[in-house]
């Protein structure tokens, strides 16, 4: 007779063999460190001796005995099986759920449109958002699959890169004449937008940077300072001024006219760049990897 008990036991043993400690494997359980450990201890008293090694220090604090270690390859691929096998029940017609995870300004300026189209040709794939500004743990499943913009050095994830990033000018159409828009007297006489939000190791440009890379005047620095990229959107939209802007978020704002890139002979090429990112340590289901392989050929199509 099976024991349900056993599966609990056996869940806790291999992500904790995976994670090399109780916390890790709580953090994908989504239980906490006491509860993994007296899961563990409950099979190995079942067992009959010790299936971990326990260290004080060091990175992964607890390590397989050999027994385990002969043993930790059939219990992975067992409950992969089980996995897979649960998903049969469901049936081919039923609907999979991928959480999807990115900021504000990504969502709102470049990724909706996109999980539209992808709604279109989907229909048995649900996407979930998790807009945050907080960088989610998708190494632990906070989230399945995460789209971020930055140099790519997070832990314990894999990544794709999609494409890389630029600043540009730009300001709305009601604001600049025709004749303006590459003048750089002009723009020395505008409010200048500031973007305060962190941009760590970005090389984003500063506004006494630009001002002389166009030959402007250099009248005042002095504007109106935000510390929310997508509040600078919108106030350049509103017409509140010129801002410094990542292009790939108003793309779509300059090539339907709701924005004007000044002086497009001019882009700051940054150190950041955009990826796809997945977990590193947890089997990413069939239906994460047909988004993510979708949204990498949709970027890429835009750029042919």
């Amino acid at each position: 007779m099976r024991s349900l008990n056993r599966l609990k036991w056996l869940h806790a043993f291999e992500a904790t063999a995976r994670h090399g400690s109780f916390t890790g494997a709580a953090q994908e359980l989504g239980v906490t460190p006491a509860a993994v450990g007296q899961l563990v201890r409950a099979l190995e008293d079942w067992v009959g001796h010790p299936l971990l090694h326990r260290v004080r220090t060091g990175k992964e604090r607890l390590t397989l005995v050999d027994e385990a270690q002969d043993a930790i390859q059939d219990i992975t691929l067992g409950l992969d099986k089980l996995e897979a096998g649960l998903n049969k029940l469901r049936g081919r017609s039923a609907r999979s759920v991928v959480v999807v995870t990115a900021s504000q300004v990504l969502v709102m300026n470049w990724l909706m449109e996109r999980l539209n189209r992808f709604a279109e040709t989907h229909e048995n794939i649900d996407l979930r958002l998790n807009v945050t500004e907080k960088l989610i743990d998708v190494s632990h499943g906070e989230a399945d699959i995460g789209v971020r913009c930055g140099l790519g050095d997070w832990p314990g994830i894999n990544k794709t890169w999609l494409m890389d990033e630029e600043a540009v000018l730009v300001c709305s159409p009601r604001l600049v004449p025709p004749e303006k828009v590459s003048c750089g007297e002009w723009l020395a006489t505008q409010k200048l937008i500031h973007d305060d939000t962190p941009h760590p190791g970005a090389n984003f440009p500063l506004w006494d940077d630009v001002l002389d890379a166009v030959n402007s005047p250099v009248a005042h620095i002095s504007g109106l300072h935000i510390n929310s990229t997508s509040a600078v959107i919108l106030s350049a939209l509103g017409g509140r001024g010129v801002a410094i802007v990542r292009y790939a978020l108003v793309k779509k704002l300059i090539e339907t006219g709701q924005l004007v890139q000044l002086h497009p002979d001019h882009r700051w090429p940054l150190k950041w760049s955009y990826y796809v990112v997945t977990p590193q340590h947890i089997k990413v289901r069939h239906e994460v990897n047909v988004f993510l392989d979708w949204l990498v050929q949709d970027v890429l199509s835009e750029t042919q």
